[in-house]
């Protein structure tokens, strides 16, 4: 992981535009860099990792096109007086997720960071067409009249449940 660290930053992560909602509350070393937190984001959420992303903390773009995400660090950026940023997945899908400074909390030894706590529901497949997309996926797998039911069901699997989320399932890429 690199650097040493004494506080773990609590975020919870929610999806935008999606109803109920899909979050994820994980615990991440204070000396992350904005990558670092594209990493968690995207292992907590599920999402592939394959399309363009950036941050938006106050005004500054963090990654395509602004700073650069791999040496800009989330301490500098979040704080219990400034709290909240945005994080844009998937620049055509346009998955815009809204991240919570929740706590600072000092690191436990027992734990392997980052971690993921806790959240709910599935997270959308990729390239699904953004959260206008997901909700027709989901209308068209529940509906066995739909006539795209049968090719969403075929693309997704019949494994696919929205409701599903359990974060002991996480894995954080090394």
């Amino acid at each position: 992981m690199g650097k040493s660290f004494s506080n773990v930053y609590q975020f919870k992560i929610t999806l935008r535009d999606v109803k109920p909602p899909i979050w994820r509350r994980i615990q991440v070393p204070e000396t992350f860099t904005f990558k670092q937190l594209h990493d968690a984001i995207q292992s907590s959420m599920g999402w592939g990792g394959h399309h363009l992303h950036s941050f938006e903390m106050y005004g500054t773009e963090i990654g395509e096109g602004g700073l650069p995400e791999g040496k800009t660090y989330i301490s500098d950026f979040f704080s219990m007086r400034d709290k909240k940023g945005v994080y844009l997945y998937d620049f055509g899908d346009n998955w815009e997720h809204g991240i919570v400074l929740e706590k600072i909390l000092p690191k436990s030894g027992a734990t392997k960071y980052p971690t993921c706590l806790d959240g709910k529901r599935a997270c959308p497949p990729d390239d699904c067409g953004g959260s206008w997309g997901y909700m027709e996926l989901l209308n068209a797998l529940s509906d066995t009249e739909h006539p795209e039911h049968e090719d969403m069901t075929e693309w997704i699997g019949e494994d696919f449940d929205p409701e599903y989320f359990d974060a002991k399932n996480v894995r954080f890429h090394e």
